[in-house]
């Protein structure tokens, strides 16, 4: 077969290649500008991500720049205003003023919703995070108010304020620090209250309590020596009372119950039961020398419980 008619078409057959070539061309055309639209928009947004990672990078460095060097430090040569506040009462906007940062001033408010009052320009150093340099800034401008100082600087002792004048006097502050006697003087044990106690030279609080308490057992004291009875009572304060008025409640011994009479510092639960056999067996007692015979009753704890008693 002759080379000439292999490479033969008919005029439909010439007709259908040449519509296939163009549309071979056409398709290349158009994959040839999808593909650099697409190499562009690649190119591009590698572009982007560079300069946004860029971007972030530089906020991260900005931001540990604030947290290594604080806004109060960078804000010192940046707007930053010195003014007087008070740590205890100022406002965000007054801290930020002042070149603290956000983070400080969350600090502030955390401490001061629990609770918390600087009572002095010292206790603001505390605040954390807060550097010498921030403090020592700062420091000629706190003004602590007298309101959030502790209450008992209103009677410091020794110092008395008066409300009408507003003056200040100075005395002795009998409350805390009680006036002792002196050699000589005596205060009347059964009329004598805590504070009075007290001002007999060794006697605290605490015996001044054990001297009432033991004077109520005891339906009131009948001699100043039954104070020796109080147990590490000091002897030497013995000098410093004097009975006053007596005032001795007496019970009655051939009425009140075992129960009734135990409670007595004298008598006891053994003292109280033999008074009540006794009652049992002889009928009531006109005298406590008729218990003499009883073991229980030896001559002092006789004479002890005469002034207590009635028949």
């Amino acid at each position: 077969m002759d080379i000439k008619e292999f490479f033969y078409f008919q005029k439909s057959d010439r007709q259908v290649l040449l519509v296939l070539l163009c549309v071979i061309v056409a398709a290349t055309g158009i994959f040839m500008w999808v593909g650099e639209g697409q190499k562009e928009t690649a190119v591009g947004l590698e572009d982007s991500l560079m300069n946004e990672k860029h971007t972030l990078g530089k906020a991260e460095r900005q931001s540990d720049y604030a947290y290594y060097y604080t806004d109060g430090e960078r804000a010192e040569g940046e707007n930053a205003e010195l003014f007087p506040f008070d740590p205890n009462t100022a406002d965000s906007v007054q801290l930020a003023r002042l070149g603290l940062p956000a983070w400080q001033i969350r600090n502030i408010y955390r401490y001061r919703q629990k609770g918390g009052i600087y009572r002095q320009p010292q206790d603001f150093a505390r605040l954390y995070g807060l550097t010498v340099k921030q403090y020592r800034r700062l420091e000629p401008y706190i003004r602590i108010s007298a309101d959030y100082g502790p209450a008992s600087s209103l009677y410091e002792p020794g110092r008395v304020r008066m409300a009408e004048t507003g003056e200040n006097r100075y005395e002795r502050d009998t409350l805390r620090y009680p006036v002792k006697l002196k050699v000589g003087e005596q205060i009347a044990l059964n009329q004598a209250d805590t504070m009075m106690l007290k001002k007999v030279p060794g006697i605290g609080s605490v015996y001044a309590r054990a001297i009432l308490n033991y004077g109520k057992r005891l339906g009131g004291y009948y001699q100043v020596a039954q104070l020796k009875e109080i147990d590490g009572f000091p002897e030497e304060a013995v000098a410093y009372f004097k009975i006053g008025t007596p005032n001795v409640q007496k019970l009655n011994v051939n009425k009140l119950t075992v129960s009734q009479l135990r409670r007595h510092p004298y008598f006891g639960f053994y003292r109280a039961k033999a008074i009540v056999d006794y009652r049992r067996l002889h009928g009531n007692l006109k005298s406590l020398k008729e218990l003499a015979l009883l073991k229980e009753f030896s001559p002092e704890i006789i004479r002890k419980l005469e002034p207590y008693v009635e028949f």
